[in-house]
């Protein structure tokens, strides 16, 4: 008899394991407990939802920077400066969420447009989700993240006055 073919005749040497399904497989084998899928918490949707929204936000600012740029406004320099510099904090922040979520082991899998909305499968250690954005929702979150951010520069730009004047 093959030396392949032991104990329950499968191709034990020809079998390819994911790194999750070994350690599973030897957690079993230890007689430890296997540990379930944990819902993600409210922070964590909120991370995952911020995500989401984020990278649109920037789509939209970088948009604005090349309409700008190619527009004939007097002071279109500054307002795109200005844009770049916003663009610059929102990808910092995308950066920021990205960590968390991998801090945290949730993966954003993929996404699916629909008419009025926009659906995401997540997964959260090891529980599967899906959040569903309505694109009513989007417009009002983007609209207002962008606001938040161009008031986050105009209070540096009027801290920076102020620091000149005195």
């Amino acid at each position: 008899m093959s030396k392949k073919l032991t104990g329950n005749g499968l191709w034990e040497s020809s079998r390819m394991l994911l790194p999750q399904h070994k350690e599973q497989a030897l957690m079993m084998e230890r007689g430890m407990p296997r540990q379930s899928a944990i819902p993600p918490s409210a922070e964590e949707i909120e991370m995952i939802r911020e995500s989401v929204v984020l990278p649109m936000v920037l789509e939209i600012v970088l948009k604005k920077v090349k309409e700008v740029e190619g527009s004939n406004q007097t002071l279109k320099h500054l307002y795109s400066a200005a844009t770049k510099v916003v663009a610059k904090h929102i990808r910092q922040d995308i950066q920021h969420c990205r960590k968390s979520l991998l801090d945290h082991q949730i993966r954003i899998q993929d996404c699916v447009k629909e008419h009025s909305e926009v659906v995401y499968n997540y997964s959260c250690r090891g529980a599967e989700g899906r959040m569903t954005i309505t694109k009513d929702y989007l417009r009002e979150d983007i609209g207002f993240k962008i606001g938040k951010y161009t008031r986050s520069l105009v209070a540096i730009i009027h801290q920076e006055g102020k620091q000149q004047i005195n």
